[in-house]
């Protein structure tokens, strides 16, 4: 009966902690994927003034952030 309490509060705790809520930002299309351990951003947002001026009107990539660290980003 203790193994399985232990189990079952196991489980619960890895579902609580890992499965994400999707986040749509109004910036262009970005959308955010947050859990409390991770957070991945597909990235689709509008170039800045400066940015547009050089040819470049989106700003597009993944950024993947583990316990706030950055591990990836890949965003032009």
């Amino acid at each position: 009966m203790k193994k399985k309490a232990i189990l079952i509060i196991s489980v619960l705790l890895a579902i609580v902690l890992l499965f994400p809520i999707p986040l749509r930002l109004r910036d262009g299309g970005t959308v955010q994927y947050r859990a409390i351990l991770y957070m991945v951003s597909d990235v689709h947002s509008l170039a800045t003034i400066e940015e547009q001026e050089a040819g470049k009107e989106f700003n597009e990539g993944i950024i993947i952030e583990i316990l706030g660290f950055e591990i990836f980003n890949n965003v032009d």
